[in-house]
């Protein structure tokens, strides 16, 4: 049985709009500007807030800059559809327009790879690769604070994947994890509402490893050990020899690093919920009464307890039945499970919702904004939460975005509509016109 924890009240409850002077639009001259007027709004209010993210979010860690960072190129050779490509971006909108099939997802997927060492929809890096190649290379450069970072990522087939940072091998890809996050927005990610429990573990794992390096780490070790004491058990039902000091060692290894991990999803989620609640807020117009709660097994229980308890079913299953691998989120919708009770437009605005947060708390724990990919989104969702988006691309809100769209006029006629200066490319099967 899964216990549940509620870190905030339910939003359509939250507090009044925010102020209409921390919402106008601003250009700052420097960072050091930026960071000045932060803090004389902190001294004035406390809690307010510096478009949809807390001044005190930034104050907590004592920041006196704002740090920055974009992606200025890219190039990919045999990449998916591409032969060979290489576009030059603006650290503002650039938009990838074409027809379907063209191949404009697939470069914000390269884009991807670049900041995660993988891509959004396939694990399989081998099936990233162009037809009739052998290899595909994507690189690219990034300004970070003024200085230059350039990635690399190779992969040839039935070898393993190569990830550079300025021409320097990594030994543990996990170490790049962080140092240029992202946050994508795509119609697939309806899949961490209506799919099975993995899907959010995976939205929350994603967040928490682009901010902290040891829980990537600890979440990498617990999934191995979990594997052995898997096979161990299998091993058991095989051939009926039980050896209780191996598992021993493999209940001890698990509950060490299930500790760890259920410790900062804790933390995570007790900032993260309030962070989606004005999200959500924003884009609903206090609509409705959503939330977000956070489940598991160890609220309640003691782990070693557990294993213990569970030993006898877990021999029957020939799997482990309790643990931090079976945490999951839970969304609701005035009471009622957002899976089977909520609409469209509410399922939408709730994923909206959860990205936003997701860029947000990025944002405020590394000093800097994250890349925004926003796949399909014009088709994909109604003028209101088209205008919400918009808003908040013309508050300054965002740092760089790519956003893909079949309809070049709808895109320029938006972008005029809000003031917003775009960097427009056309995507033909493969071919890329700037």
């Amino acid at each position: 049985m899964l216990a549940r924890v509620f870190f905030s009240p339910k939003v359509g409850k939250s507090e009044s709009p925010k102020d209409e002077e921390n919402r106008k639009v601003r250009s700052w001259k420097s960072r050091k500007e930026k960071s000045d007027y932060v803090d004389k709004c902190y001294s004035q209010n406390p809690k307010a807030s510096f478009g949809l993210f807390r001044l005190s979010d930034f104050r907590t860690k004592k920041r006196t800059t704002f740090e920055a960072m974009y992606l200025q190129q890219l190039s990919v050779i045999n990449f998916k559809n591409y032969a060979e490509a290489g576009l030059t971006f603006s650290d503002g909108v650039n938009v990838f327009t074409g027809n379907n099939g063209a191949g404009k997802t697939n470069l914000l997927d390269a884009i991807h790879y670049l900041s995660l060492c993988k891509s959004y929809f396939n694990p399989i890096d081998s099936q990233q690769i162009k037809q009739g190649a052998d290899f595909f290379i994507i690189t690219g450069n990034f300004n970070k604070n003024g200085s230059n970072e350039a990635i690399a990522c190779s992969v040839k087939r039935n070898q393993k994947k190569q990830f550079k940072r300025n021409k320097k091998d990594y030994q543990r890809l996990a170490d790049h994890i962080g140092l240029f996050p992202l946050v994508m927005v795509s119609p697939y990610d309806i899949s961490i509402i209506i799919e099975g429990s993995e899907e959010r573990r995976k939205f929350i794992d994603n967040v928490i490893s682009q901010t902290d390096n040891y829980y990537l780490d600890e979440l990498i070790n617990y999934n191995k050990v979990l594997v052995n004491r898997n096979a161990l058990l299998k091993q058991i039902a095989d051939t009926g020899r039980y050896d209780p000091a191996l598992m021993e060692v493999y209940d001890e290894q698990l509950i060490a690093s299930s500790a760890k991990i259920f410790e900062k999803r804790k933390t995570f989620m007790g900032s993260f919920t309030g962070i989606f609640d004005r999200h959500y807020s924003f884009l609903s117009d206090d609509a409705e009464e959503v939330e977000l709660c956070y489940e598991s097994q160890l609220l309640t229980d003691d782990f070693a307890g557990l294993l213990k308890k569970n030993m006898e079913r877990d021999r029957f299953l020939e799997r482990t039945s309790a643990g931090i691998h079976k945490d999951d989120l839970l969304f609701t919708i005035h009471g009622m499970p957002m899976k089977k009770f909520g609409s469209q437009g509410q399922q939408k605005s709730f994923l909206i919702a959860l990205k936003l947060a997701q860029y947000s708390f990025l944002y405020q724990q590394n000093g800097f904004k994250p890349i925004l990919l926003l796949d399909d989104i014009f088709d994909k969702l109604d003028d209101q939460r088209v205008t919400k988006l918009m808003q908040m691309i013309s508050n300054h809100d965002f740092g760089q975005v790519f956003i893909t769209d079949t309809n070049v006029s709808r895109v320029k006629s938006i972008f005029n509509e809000i003031g917003v200066d775009i960097n427009l490319f056309k995507v033909k099967g493969g071919e890329i016109d700037a």
